[in-house]
């Protein structure tokens, strides 16, 4: 047996943390370690607990989540970070993905929804809202300069990718999952999941959304290109 995903939960409502603690506890594989009312919690419980995987509210008294969860990224790298609010705005969406998160999500999340998003944060995959990628895409393309891109590298860090490896690169940075990857270019999901773990490696992303912010950013995707047809962003 696996070990279980160890998860903090950070909101400053005492009530969704009691909600969301008996939404994960029901599912064998989640281990709830401990709870944070602000991000200056967050931060100590996660330096005290050590989770896998953080839920993150955003707007917080004190410290909000996306300061915490820069401070908690950098200090904690093994520590993922997985935003959830009951606000769909662009500068909290692109404030917690600069900040190092692996996901951003809106509260009212199905159930079911909620614990995949977790299971592929965890595994070092990322989830957005299904709008926030084209928002995403469309801000770097208009503002190529903005602080969601990395700096730019030195050398091309797609040098290295092969030839299939690249075109696995490409489609992350349309947004596709793992399925449809394996759909478009004929080869097993098994084979996919492989392809995108060097992908990463080697062009030195941290998960699949930075990926899509390096493509973009590389000018690799055409702008005018469509998404996946259902308009969601990078998940496993």
């Amino acid at each position: 047996m696996t070990d279980a995903v160890r998860i903090l939960l950070v909101d400053d409502q005492e009530l969704i943390r009691l909600g969301f603690r008996l939404v994960l506890e029901a599912e064998p594989e989640f281990e709830v370690v401990g709870e944070a009312a602000d991000g200056d919690e967050a931060v100590r419980a996660v330096a005290e607990h050590s989770p896998d995987v953080v839920l993150m509210d955003i707007r917080m008294p004190r410290t909000d989540g996306i300061a915490a969860t820069r401070e908690i990224v950098a200090a904690h790298p093994a520590t993922r970070v997985l935003v959830l609010t009951t606000f769909d705005l662009d500068e909290y969406a692109f404030g917690a993905l600069d900040a190092g998160a692996g996901g951003f999500l809106l509260k009212d999340v199905q159930r079911a929804e909620l614990t995949a998003a977790i299971r592929a944060v965890h595994r070092g995959d990322a989830v957005l809202a299904p709008a926030v990628t084209r928002r995403l895409i469309e801000r770097l393309h208009a503002a190529p300069s903005a602080r969601l891109a990395p700096t730019p590298p030195v050398a091309d860090p797609t040098s290295e990718l092969t030839e299939r490896e690249r075109e696995v690169f490409l489609a992350i940075a349309q947004g596709m999952t793992n399925t449809e990857i394996a759909r478009h270019l004929f080869v097993s999901e098994s084979t996919v999941k492989t392809h995108v773990g060097r992908v990463l490696s080697k062009v030195g992303a941290r998960d699949r959304v930075h990926a899509v912010i390096l493509a973009h950013r590389l000018r690799l995707v055409d702008p005018a290109a469509p998404l996946r047809p259902d308009g969601g962003g990078p998940t496993g």
